[in-house]
């Protein structure tokens, strides 16, 4: 069987190929991305534009599998149009080729940004009111997946995911700032320690999307994955403080102050410092994203939040979180 990973070269592709590979030695893994990555041996990589059709000299079955990961998503961190064209288009082309060989099961990793930014509790069934680039463009991918699998919905299966922050080694992104800021005493809570940040270890998610792909089911289904309930930074904050044995105090100021001085260090040129206004204005807004259909699902979760943290830490040597 042919596994395609479109996006593959990235965080999340790399711990799934990883997990294909030790469940399934004999699969064809093929990782379709712009960015080289063959992950030690364990894929074979294409160089793939999801911006342009997709044409490959590959004999391909509908039994295969597609796992659509690619994505322009980084925010802040593009042009607003990027955002559009990668991560529609990409979606037209990626099911155009699903269509082309018949093939039934495609997984999309979308996100939680097409729920928009407020501080009530989401769920599947709340209406997606994205207000940025990014939360639109993945809404209207969501819809284009949707689409490819209502033509044959009996015979197609189209799981969404919608993931909190997603960590774990390799990440370099929230969980990674996070850790470092706390370690060198550069992170603060921006006036409020009670954000709610919704979030998912690494591990967990591609054993969820194992999980499920595995199903033999003709179907959509949208999952927010995430710890339910979802923590507190607070909670994140001392949760990641006790697995990897650092002692600190983290005092709380006053989000304005934090915004200014994140400005003034910004046009300084402190990016080696990870601070970004808007980084510090996503901090105070809680993504208060509901996890309990994946919890009430039959999937058993392989690790707690603390569990996870003691995991990730483990992979650096029990040296540091990245």
């Amino acid at each position: 069987m042919n596994y395609f990973i479109f996006g593959g070269s990235g965080f999340i592709g790399t711990h799934l190929v990883n997990l294909l590979k030790e469940k399934y030695p004999d699969g064809n893994i093929y990782n379709l991305d712009i960015r080289e990555n063959n992950h030690d041996g364990k894929s074979k990589y294409i160089n793939c534009d999801v911006k342009q059709p997709i044409n490959l000299n590959i004999v391909v079955d509908q039994n295969d599998i597609i796992f659509n990961f690619a994505a322009v998503h980084t925010t802040p961190g593009h042009p607003n149009h990027e955002y559009f064209e990668t991560n529609i288009y990409g979606a037209e082309n990626v099911t155009a080729f699903a269509e082309k060989f018949g093939i039934k099961k495609i997984l999309f990793t979308s996100s939680i940004a097409p729920y928009g930014a407020s501080e009530e509790m989401k769920s599947e069934e709340t209406l997606p009111t994205p207000n940025t680039p990014y939360g639109i463009s993945k809404l209207v991918a969501e819809k284009i997946h949707m689409i490819w699998q209502a033509k044959k919905d009996t015979e197609r299966q189209l799981t969404i995911v919608r993931p909190g922050v997603v960590f774990g080694k390799g990440e370099n992104g929230n969980f990674t700032r996070l850790y470092w800021g706390i370690k060198k005493h550069r992170f603060f809570y921006p006036g409020r320690k009670d954000t709610i940040k919704a979030s998912i270890y690494v591990k967990e998610l591609v054993n969820f999307m194992l999980y499920r792909i595995e199903m033999d089911r003709s179907d959509v289904e949208i999952y927010n994955c995430t710890y339910e309930p979802a923590f507190t930074i607070e909670e994140i904050s001392d949760a990641m403080m006790k697995a990897t044995d650092m002692k600190r105090t983290i005092y709380k100021i006053p989000g304005g102050v934090l915004k200014f001085a994140a400005g003034i260090i910004g046009a300084l040129g402190g990016k080696s410092f990870g601070i970004h206004p808007d980084r510090v204005k996503k901090l105070m807004i809680s993504t208060n994203i509901s996890g309990k259909k994946l919890k009430e699902s039959d999937y058993q979760f392989q690790y707690s939040f603390e569990e996870a943290l003691k995991d990730w830490y483990n992979d650096n040597d029990n040296l540091y979180l990245e």
